[in-house]
């Protein structure tokens, strides 16, 4: 039974994998499209404001979906204090990675308040 459950759950991750990455390749065709229209109707500077915001957005959503699938994957391998610290340290840098990029699509951090108009 054990072994049939960790079995799936392989699977599992690796479903949740492919799917983080169909998130950031998705998001970033759809911003690209974005980013052509907008290039001709608001010029460049402008259109390149709005491709950062709107590759963003899908990049960090990927980024969390591929750490559910890592924790996924370091609990169904052999456990080891190596696989916990490799997990630790792809959670730091995935998150790490997410802080930065809220900061440059919304200017400011993710435990800011946002700007009241």
């Amino acid at each position: 039974m054990t072994e049939e459950l960790l079995h799936y759950l392989e699977r599992a991750g690796g479903v949740i994998n492919f799917a983080g990455v169909v998130v950031i390749v998705g998001g970033f065709l759809l911003a690209a499209v974005r980013y052509s229209t907008d290039y001709r109707r608001l010029g460049a500077e402008e259109a390149f404001t709005r491709f950062k915001v709107g590759l963003g957005h899908p990049l960090m959503l990927g980024l969390e979906i591929l750490v559910v699938a890592d924790v996924i994957e370091t609990i169904t391998v052999e456990p080891s204090f190596t696989s916990a610290a490799t997990l630790g340290v792809l959670v730091l840098l995935r998150t790490f990675v997410s802080w930065t990029l809220a900061l440059e699509t919304e200017g400011r951090w993710p435990w800011q308040p946002e700007a009241r108009e």
